[in-house]
């Protein structure tokens, strides 16, 4: 949900959204890692159970 509210706010501000000169495009940075790290989290708890279980 982050990283859809402040793409959208990235888009209200067009071209400059994507800019340091909004915190704006700080925060999208920082939605689209906590995204990144989230899955990434994901796949090693499943490679970890696929392990475990024997799969």
């Amino acid at each position: 949900m982050a990283e859809k509210v402040t793409s959208e706010g990235v888009q209200i501000h067009g071209g400059a959204g994507y800019t340091k000169d909004f915190a704006v495009e700080r925060h999208w940075r920082d939605a689209r890692l906590t995204k990144i790290f989230e899955g990434s989290s994901e796949i090693q708890m499943r490679i970890i159970s696929d392990e475990l279980l024997g799969r």
